[in-house]
């Protein structure tokens, strides 16, 4: 897969420091026009771990998630301060595209969004498609890599050019995930992925969370304190744009060290 070789971001995995963090947040604010609204965050993300973010609806958790990859330079309205390291390199360095550092970061979002004229193996290899990826052999072989991850194979690989809209809603969010898997992140963000699953549904994505962390850094977006405990390996809890508490998420759920945070997780406001 071709990249630009002057990137700092294109940094061969040996070259990451043992135990370094994946993610590396200092005293990040997001702005939209005047309003702020994430409010100088720190935090260091663990590699292959999966962090949850926890708040209640309004409090930044997704603002914070989408400047990790820089989607709000889609924005006019969005002004970024502080710094986000990759792996020890800084995203939003000047001579770094948004587009690698959104093929190092991955996405999937709240509301599945497979391309709807698209078959399921073109979905899953759009992205190698556009990074200059032709070579047929490898386009298979990346096809059925991303979807035995992502937990789907077995269940569409007799119909791989049926449409993409043909699939459950559960089936469609993990062929989102296959499709962000397939030009291998190291960084896979996920915001409310299964909010808008039935149980059995969101019982798949949870698993196919844990088993990816052995792979990749995972941080994902929930309102769902059973999620979260489940899931994760860490915690951040953010309240009006702010970080309240980050720590392990038995800690956090167990023995949280602000009031604030043990009242949201036992539920007594959010």
């Amino acid at each position: 897969m071709p990249e630009t070789a002057t990137s700092p971001l294109n940094v061969p995995p040996e070259s990451k420091a043992p135990g370094a963090p994946a993610l590396a947040v200092r005293n990040l604010s997001v702005f939209f026009g005047k309003n702020v609204a994430v409010k100088k965050v720190s935090l260091d993300i663990a590699a292959r771990a999966v962090t949850a973010i926890i708040g209640p609806s309004g409090c930044g958790k997704s603002t914070f998630l989408r400047a990790i990859n820089r989607m709000h330079e889609l924005n006019p309205e969005a002004r970024m301060e502080g710094e986000i390291k990759l792996f020890g390199d800084d995203i939003y360095s000047r001579n770094v595209e948004p587009v690698v550092v959104r093929r190092r970061v991955g996405m999937v979002f709240q509301k599945s969004n497979p391309f709807p004229t698209m078959s399921i193996v073109d979905n899953v290899t759009v992205g190698l498609r556009l990074n200059g990826v032709g070579n047929r052999k490898v386009l298979a072989e990346r096809t059925e890599q991303s979807l035995r991850m992502a937990a789907l194979w077995d269940e569409v690989k007799d119909r791989l050019h049926a449409p993409a809209i043909s699939l459950s809603g559960g089936q469609q969010q993990r062929l989102c995930i296959a499709r962000a898997l397939a030009v291998e992140p190291e960084v896979l963000l996920m915001d409310e992925p299964a909010s808008a699953l039935d149980p059995l549904a969101t019982s798949k994505i949870e698993d196919l969370i844990v088993h990816l962390k052995k792979e990749y850094t995972i941080v994902i977006v929930t309102h769902n304190m059973q999620q979260a405990a489940r899931a994760s390996d860490f915690t951040a809890f953010f309240y009006l744009g702010e970080l309240v508490e980050y720590g392990p998420t038995t800690k956090i759920f167990t023995s949280p060290s602000q009031k604030r945070t043990e009242d949201y997780v036992t539920g007594r406001f959010g």
